[in-house]
């Protein structure tokens, strides 16, 4: 394949397409922000660079051969029926793992040091001790062992943590304390102060951690989610944390986003709302990627973060 179609889609595309044509990307590139533009380049495109392109669009690609996704989640292309078979699809991986595991850890950090107190006793301008807490000697449990789930391990050890794992398919030995399979949630779960789901969406994690799930952890446990919104049953964690069945949540992804302003998560006290900024694409590094994914396609070597359908991620 000589100088391919490439269309890069986002809502500010131009950062990373000025990027690629100043490494000498191999190809032609054509960017779209919105999906009149994108439909356009569609027809002829045969690699599409994008996050969230809109899915009827792909009904129109006669020529693609592969997709690129701009971020770790794929859920939206794996399920899109009209992208065939032997067009491959790729995700980014080994870019985020850094930065979700320090939100991890900057909000473990802040709810277990008590720095709403200190905010709060700050404002009020008054010197009064409070109580705080340790990271120290608590057991922390990763459910998704993935590039940023062992992130999220290795910065548990600094705080000498306990540390479960729970995963299907990536070997633990070694890695955590105590692993388990998909299969043993309730068994992952029920000793837990804090859960963390790094998980991908699929047919099984889709609302994995539902009411049975949330039944069986500690009154104190905090779940802090930096996967996808729709691996909780975002009802059954609502009315969770209304009855202090357990001691909150930390949300940086949610069934809906953006989280409906009519959402309960908003005013709950016991729950920390962000808007999906864990793992920021910065845009050269995402570029840069791509770019290193499209020399071994075009060479026909093997990709990076190539997607299994199957598995939905």
């Amino acid at each position: 394949m000589r100088d391919p179609l490439i269309l890069v889609y986002n809502q500010n595309p131009e950062p990373i397409a000025d990027y690629l044509r100043r490494h000498d990307c191999p190809g032609r590139v054509v960017t779209a922000s919105h999906a009149d533009d994108a439909q356009k380049a569609i027809t002829e495109a045969e690699i599409v660079f994008a996050w969230r392109l809109p899915s009827p669009l792909y009904a129109a690609a006669r020529h693609l051969r592969w997709i690129q996704s701009m971020g770790a989640g794929v859920e939206d292309i794996v399920v899109n029926p009209h992208i065939g078979p032997e067009v491959l699809m790729t995700r980014i991986v080994g870019q985020f793992g850094v930065p979700i595991a320090e939100y991890v850890f900057a909000e473990l950090l802040y709810h277990v040091r008590n720095l709403s107190e200190a905010r709060r006793l700050q404002h009020a301008r008054r010197w009064q001790g409070f109580s705080v807490d340790s990271l120290k000697g608590r057991t922390i449990g990763v459910a998704g062992l993935g590039s940023i789930g062992k992130e999220i391990v290795r910065k548990a050890r600094v705080f000498d943590m306990r540390v479960v794992g729970l995963s299907r398919h990536q070997p633990v030995a070694g890695l955590v304390d105590r692993a388990f399979n998909d299969r043993q949630w309730i068994q992952f779960v029920q000793d837990l102060d804090y859960l963390v789901l790094a998980l991908p969406l699929s047919a099984q994690t889709a609302r994995v951690v539902d009411d049975t799930i949330l039944g069986y952890m500690k009154p104190h446990a905090i779940i802090v989610n930096v996967g996808r919104g729709r691996v909780i049953h975002q009802s059954a964690l609502i009315q969770a944390l209304y009855r202090g069945d357990i001691g909150g949540a930390i949300l940086d992804v949610f069934e809906d986003e953006p989280l409906p302003l009519d959402n309960p998560l908003w005013g709950l006290p016991n729950v920390v709302v962000t808007p999906h900024i864990s793992g920021p694409s910065v845009d050269e590094e995402v570029a840069a990627f791509f770019l290193r994914n499209l020399k071994r396609f075009l060479g026909g070597e093997p990709l990076e973060g190539v997607v299994d359908r199957e598995r939905g991620y």
